[in-house]
């Protein structure tokens, strides 16, 4: 399978994107200007705008689930894409993200898996992941949207690069074999309040190596199959809590420990979500 063919509709839809991305200015949705849920040309519109951002230096570390995300008037939207993680977007532990550099910035627990080898199969069982993963860590994912007042379908979504904001990875790593992922409990906090909880069976497909699989074989359709050294981040384990100013959210992840993630007061002079 190829990815759609760009078209003008696309190179409309990711110039929407892109001058929300530069400008810090939330656009109106893109899905007026493509075919109506047509997922297909949503990825293309992705990596359209992944390709902008690789031409201007920045390179692919990852990849990410696309989120399951409240729209407006409806229960949720679990878009069935994947975004890219570029390097501009990774963040340390502790380190203070300006405000302003996520659009719309609403964040999450969940787990990373750093992959040690190659994801190739068209189609991937649980024992494949487990023998190309290296290592998980806790990871606090930070979706943001370009799109204003997060007025999202699943087209809007997957050309948005899964919504796609920033993430922090913790720093202590450990084996699968010494982790329960499935049963493991989460909790996000915002300065020692619990703000979100979940677990393990609550990541895509029932526990995150499941997300994990489905997640390349994905990509491996699109010619994307995740390398050695990528972090593939397996989605949310709790709903997503919005962000404001100034706030400090800890991520706790039974087994993997914990991660932070700061968010300044001054604003950002260019977002740092990657495409």
């Amino acid at each position: 399978m190829t990815e759609h063919p760009t078209t003008p509709a696309v190179e409309a839809a990711a110039d929407r994107l892109d001058l929300a991305h530069r400008t810090g200015v939330p656009c109106p949705p893109v899905r007026d200007l493509l075919p109506p849920g047509d997922l297909a040309a949503a990825h293309a519109v992705r990596s359209l705008l992944t390709g902008r951002r690789l031409a201007a230096g920045r390179r692919i570390t990852g990849w990410k689930t696309a989120p399951a995300l409240p729209g407006p008037g409806t229960p949720g939207i679990d878009a069935p894409g994947f975004g890219a993680l570029l390097d501009d977007a990774a963040v340390l532990d502790g380190d203070e993200i300006p405000w302003g550099t996520v659009l719309q910035p609403r964040a999450g627990a969940g787990v990373a898996l750093v992959l040690e080898h190659h994801l190739g199969h068209e189609r991937h069982t649980v024992a494949d992941v487990i023998r190309a993963t290296a290592f998980a860590l806790p990871a606090v994912e930070v979706a943001g949207s370009r799109i204003r007042n997060w007025d999202v379908t699943a087209v809007d979504t997957v050309a948005d690069n899964a919504s796609g904001g920033a993430h922090v990875l913790g720093t202590r790593p450990v084996l699968l074999r010494d982790l329960d992922l499935r049963t493991a409990g989460t909790v996000l906090e915002r300065r020692g309040e619990p703000v979100s909880t979940g677990t393990g069976a609550a990541a895509r497909h029932g526990h995150p190596l499941h997300a994990a699989a489905r997640l390349a074989d994905a990509l491996v359709r699109l010619g994307l199959p995740p390398r050695a050294g990528d972090v593939l981040l397996t989605g949310a384990l709790g709903p997503l809590t919005d962000v404001a100013p100034g706030d400090v959210l800890e991520a706790r992840v039974d087994g993997l420990g914990s991660v932070r993630a700061a968010f300044g007061r001054t604003t950002g002079t260019a977002e740092g979500d990657p495409r």
